[in-house]
């Protein structure tokens, strides 16, 4: 997949010199002390490259992994949440996993571009649902809890497709927040890669695990691939 769009370029991966590239570019963007980002899900996933085409700087980088709702003990995901309702999920399903834009390009072209590449692969693929673990910096709930209370009232997965507790160190915001939210500092805290998620469609887990190895707070996320409206997908295919 090649996508060129202004001055960025989306691409697969095409070696290892390019997976590389994006595992150091995971570290950076996640400040770990190692020179790499690696783990044993990277050699079973598709990864996609954004680049600045005049300059050749790896700018954006994810991983997509391809599988069925049986498969969905092997996913990334499946380490810190119990998804046995998902399993009967009939339809394909793709997490997307280690979504990063490099701190020093603010440019929002590169998140469209990003997208607009998934999408180009959700559509060639015939993917029915993409979901992911979406991250909140830092493990301190103090600052996001009007995000977590705007999570609450209005994003939390259905009852059929809800995952459940699995890792030993949650916060378990849908049963603990009772606070109305303030939707402009909900929306100031949400994650860039999150917001995007919830404009489409997308909801959460009900929960959210305090992972302390990546110092992030995240929930899972899923999005119904046919439950995007139809001018976002428009907007999204438009670019392709």
């Amino acid at each position: 997949m090649h996508l060129n769009k202004g001055r960025y370029r989306a691409r697969t991966a095409e070696g290892s010199a390019d997976v590389v590239a994006a595992q150091r570019l995971r570290a950076f963007c996640f400040g770990l002390d190692a020179a790499l980002d690696v783990d044993a899900f990277d050699s079973q996933c598709t990864h996609v490259l954004i680049e600045d085409t005049a300059s050749g700087t790896l700018v954006c980088c994810y991983r997509l992994l391809t599988l069925r709702g049986a498969e969905l003990p092997r996913s990334y995901a499946a380490q810190f949440y119990e998804l046995s309702a998902l399993e009967s999920y009939e339809g394909l399903m793709m997490e997307l996993g280690r979504f990063c834009v490099h701190p020093d390009w603010r440019d929002p072209d590169i998140q469209r571009v990003a997208w607009a590449a998934m999408t180009d692969l959700v559509d060639a693929g015939g993917v029915q649902m993409l979901f992911g673990c979406s991250s909140f910096a830092g493990t301190e709930t103090e600052a996001y809890l009007d995000a977590f209370a705007m999570l609450r009232a209005r994003h939390l997965a259905p009852k059929r497709w809800l995952p459940r507790v699995k890792a030993p160190d949650v916060f378990r915001f849908a049963a603990r927040l009772r606070r109305k939210p303030d939707l402009k500092k909900a929306m100031l805290r949400m994650p860039p890669l999150l917001r995007t998620y919830l404009m489409m469609g997308g909801w959460v887990s009900d929960h959210a695990v305090v992972d302390r190895q990546m110092n992030t707070l995240h929930v899972f996320t899923g999005l119904e691939i046919g439950a995007i409206p139809a001018a976002r997908k428009r907007l999204l295919r438009a670019l392709v």
